[in-house]
């Protein structure tokens, strides 16, 4: 049995700087990860940002530690927190066997890979520079920090665009990707699918939703009345986006369900013919990588990582501007989609993504 420190201080998303409080973080990525090696019998703890604390006291399968954040106004802790607490605990605390640390350009590695490095994994998703203060932090911290203080470390791609980037600064790069892995305990898969597309989305401008809309709209106009189109997520563009549907005549085909939980939201797009992405910015999208596990194809532009094996095991349709005739196309072959999802969703589970992090561990240490 292993014992494992995850070090993933940005536990979600925040648009601004104000970051959102949630009621609970079991429904992270991060956590479901720590899940994966508490399955199959390894110790794991998790360690987090202050701010990411949920509002809600909640019981955990596991221990997570709670670091407190400093100097804001130069790490932000929406991007690029500081938690000088960490250095002091991994110094104290050497008791774990593998440190898996999320971002090669962030403070959290760089204090694993210079007190630890034979013990530490970064698991690295970025594919391209940070745009902060245009690029130069990040080109900075690259080219020297990451090149020669933090090399011994072991990194992880999250995506093989990721793999090809981070190559460049550091060697003991692996070759095959570790993705985001979902609980396929908590993914039950749907007997029929019915008449309708999912999107599970911030309501922000860069996701496109409008984009979605106005193709679902002419999908509907030529011909496929039975269909609706579930939005779930809020956001600012959540009126302009119900105007748009008001405008395209589309309000009693459009359902906008706002947030919802997992329990809630899993059933609705397992029963989708499909899950529409048409972001402009992303990196790894936890929801693909859920509606692969549900069985449910995407229909995606090629901009998130996923869309790489999304394209090359045929999980759905990649096409930059997709259009009313990419869903036709989506809906005419689904069976065949869904099941190669179905073929696919075991090695996108928090078990083998676990696993795999261990086999790596052992062949490295």
């Amino acid at each position: 049995m292993s014992k494992v420190l995850v070090i993933n201080p940005i536990l979600y998303t925040a648009e601004t700087n104000q970051i959102p409080q949630v009621d609970s973080i079991k429904d992270t990525m991060i956590y479901t990860l720590c899940l994966g090696f508490l399955r199959i019998g390894h110790e794991v703890t998790l360690a987090a940002a202050e701010d990411y604390r949920p509002t809600v006291k909640e019981q955990y399968d596991f221990p997570v530690l709670w670091f407190r954040t400093i100097f804001h106004k130069l790490f932000l802790p929406r991007c690029f927190p500081y938690m000088p607490g960490l250095h002091k605990y991994l110094k104290n605390h050497q008791e774990y066997d593998i440190i898996i640390t999320s971002e090669v350009f962030a403070t959290w590695s760089y204090t694993a890979a210079r007190l630890v490095p034979e013990k530490t994994i970064i698991w690295h998703e970025l594919a391209a520079h940070n745009n902060m203060l245009h690029k130069l932090p990040s080109k900075i911290w690259y080219h020297l920090v990451a090149r020669c203080l933090m090399r011994r470390a072991r990194v992880v791609p999250r995506s093989e665009e990721a793999g090809a980037f981070i190559g460049q600064f550091l060697p003991r790069v692996e070759k095959d990707p570790i993705d985001h892995g979902v609980d396929l305990e908590r993914f039950s898969l749907c007997g029929e699918r019915e008449d309708c597309f999912a999107v599970v989305s911030q309501l922000i401008p860069r996701k496109r939703i409008d984009h979605t809309i106005e193709a679902f709209a002419r999908f509907v106009k030529m011909g496929h009345f039975s269909y609706r189109l579930k939005v779930i997520g809020t956001g600012e563009e959540e009126e302009a986006l119900k105007n748009l549907t008001r405008r395209l005549g589309m309000e009693e085909k459009v359902d906008f369900l706002g947030k919802l939980s997992h329990e809630e939201l899993l059933p609705m797009v397992a029963s989708a013919k499909a899950l529409l992405v048409s972001t402009e910015k992303d990196n790894n999208m936890v929801s693909i990588v859920e509606s692969i596990a549900l069985g449910t194809p995407v229909v995606t532009t090629s901009v998130p990582y996923n869309a790489s094996y999304i394209r090359r095991e045929k999980l759905g349709i990649v096409e930059d501007d997709w259009s009313a005739d990419t869903l036709v196309r989506i809906v005419s072959e689904n069976e065949r989609y869904v099941a190669n999802c179905l073929a696919y969703r075991c090695k996108i589970s928090n078990k083998a993504c676990a696993e795999r992090f261990l086999e790596l561990a052992a062949l490295a240490f």
